[in-house]
């Protein structure tokens, strides 16, 4: 039995908030308040935060169960995965492959426009960066939207923009077309990160790392997809096509969008107790599970998607550093990607360097269409999102959040070194694919950190954040990979390595490891939950997967 009710733990938890009250009750094998490892009475001690106090006494013989009580968190670990959820992946993840083909087109679509409208340089990098404009704007935005609204509402109307502004692109007559109409594509992508926040509040805490890096799968999936479609268009139909085919995805979503359902977490929260039983319902039922005895109850209401809440003591570490964490990584994945269509086209990274030693004019307007050896190699790259996923899935139970992500920084600070030679192709692929395993498993480690460490109140609005910080990274980028590349090769690089290295810094200095804990649902406990939880980690011990939950503790 876990130890999670330690009386000296609560009565610290006392002293940092004297908000919380502690009851003692007697557990019994015939409670509704069910984990996996009760199967002996003990003494349990849990806080109340607001909420009306219930008598969990020890049940007497002939009482009624109906007046047993659970929370949402409750009914999620009794329900577990099954076959609801594998559906919910599925839908969730044609958002995730939507995304990552409109960025991989960004790789694909800049050298061909560079060759076709003889665009300069640094108009070059702004039809990317103007995608990440967009993103940056509307990520706070659509965070809002899914914590005031609905994480079903915000999500669907992301997606529907992106569909509408992405195939009208591919009608664009121009250079300024193309800008207007793929920044819009890009204000409606920031709104894709709000797919982990619906799917995750669905998942059992046991299986929820492990879901929400497979879900990532689709990211993958979807660069592999683009890259494999624009070998099959580019040569014969052009980009117009490419960008239309793109996306396919969308539609599909779009079309089964309508059985999507509204996270219970925050029909909860928002008082919508009714349909939020409703939902409980049709999950227990699709995974042929029965639902827990008793009334469904609540944390006190808050206040949702207020951006000072991220920056109240005691989130602003946690927020400030994830923002950064956040930034670092989308700076070195996208500029890794952009990276490589650069340094393929030159052949080597001498080549590169010999281009920056020109001093013609016309060095400026040079280009060079994407061959199928280009093609192949860009899409050997992208392979590499499937090793790089795997292994963050092997280790992220096992060294926890915070570990990974340093790990994933190094590791690509690392692999970033041999650039500096003059490596060959064959090399250079080598190099680059495992460095973009190593960031794109270090991406994914921040979804699922960043959505545990957050209650429901503010769970949207914190990845929408963390997500506009992402996209402020990916909007510099081009800047660096493709225009400060052209002057010194060095320099680009040493930019990415000692970003990394930051990064794995600050990953490590993040205040609570979440590995084994619950989803919050309310923010009034997290403070003293997060002390004693960074107790527990610096003494070398674990909290039980199966009994901690810094936020949602099993309240009445």
């Amino acid at each position: 039995m876990s130890n999670w009710g330690k009386t000296s733990n609560i009565s610290y938890q006392q002293w940092r908030d004297p908000e919380i009250s502690v009851v003692t009750f007697r557990g019994t094998a015939g409670d509704s308040l069910r984990h996996d490892e009760e199967d002996q009475c003990g003494d349990y001690e849990v806080y109340t935060t607001g909420m009306q106090t219930v008598d969990l006494g020890e049940r007497r013989t002939g009482q009624d169960p109906t007046e047993d009580t659970f929370t949402v968190e409750d009914a999620v670990e009794a329900i577990g995965f099954g076959k609801f959820q594998w559906k919910l992946s599925i839908l969730t993840g044609l958002s995730w492959m939507a995304d990552a083909m409109e960025m991989m087109i960004l790789s694909i679509l800049s050298p061909q426009l560079h060759c076709e409208w003889m665009l300069p340089s640094w108009k070059v990098a702004m039809l990317t960066s103007v995608v990440f404009i967009g993103m940056m704007f509307s990520s706070t935005l659509w965070g809002n939207i899914s914590d005031k609204y609905g994480r079903k509402v915000g999500l669907t109307m992301c997606m529907m923009w992106v569909l509408y502004y992405g195939f009208l692109s591919a009608f664009s007559p121009a250079y300024g077309w193309v800008m207007v109409l793929r920044g819009l594509v890009g204000f409606g992508i920031g709104g894709a990160p709000q797919s982990v926040t619906l799917y995750s509040e669905f998942l059992p805490r046991k299986s929820r790392a492990t879901c929400v890096m497979l879900i990532e799968i689709f990211w993958a999936i979807g660069a592999v997809f683009e890259v494999l479609l624009a070998i099959w268009i580019m040569p014969t139909m052009g980009w117009r096509w490419l960008l239309g085919l793109s996306t396919a995805p969308l539609v599909v979503f779009v079309t089964f969008c309508f059985w999507l359902p509204e996270s219970p977490r925050f029909d909860v929260l928002s008082g919508n107790m009714e349909n939020a039983m409703k939902t409980l319902r049709l999950i227990a039922a699709d995974n042929g599970k029965t639902m827990p005895l008793g009334k469904l109850i609540a944390n006190k209401q808050e206040e949702r998607g207020r951006i000072r809440d991220l920056l109240t003591p005691q989130y602003r570490r946690t927020t400030l550093l994830l923002w950064f964490i956040w930034f670092a990584n989308a700076f070195s994945y996208y500029g890794l990607v952009l990276l490589t269509t650069e340094l393929f086209q030159a052949g080597d990274t001498c080549g590169v360097i010999t281009q920056g030693a020109k001093t013609e004019p016309k060095c400026n307007l040079e280009c060079k269409y994407l061959t199928l050896d280009d093609y192949k190699d860009l899409l050997w790259t992208t392979l590499a999102e499937f090793p790089g996923l795997f292994l963050t899935l092997f280790v992220i139970d096992r060294i926890g959040r915070k570990k990974s992500m340093a790990m994933c920084f190094m590791m690509f600070s690392v692999c970033i070194l041999p650039l500096y030679a003059c490596v060959g192709r064959v090399a250079l692929t080598v190099f680059i694919f495992i460095a973009r395993a190593f960031i794109t498993g270090g991406f994914q480690v921040a979804y699922v950190y960043t959505p545990e460490v957050y209650p429901t109140a503010t769970r949207a609005l914190g990845i929408g954040t963390c997500s506009g910080m992402a996209r402020g990274g990916a909007l510099l980028t081009p800047f660096v990979s493709q225009v400060l590349l052209k002057k010194s090769v060095y320099l680009t690089l040493s930019v990415y390595c000692i970003l990394c290295l930051l990064a794995t810094g600050a990953s490590m200095l993040l205040p609570i490891e979440t590995t084994g804990l619950g989803l919050q649902e309310s923010s009034r406990i997290t403070a003293g939950q997060e002390e004693m939880k960074t107790g527990q980690m610096s003494n070398g011990s674990e909290a039980s997967p199966t009994h901690t939950s810094y936020g949602s503790s099993y309240n009445s």
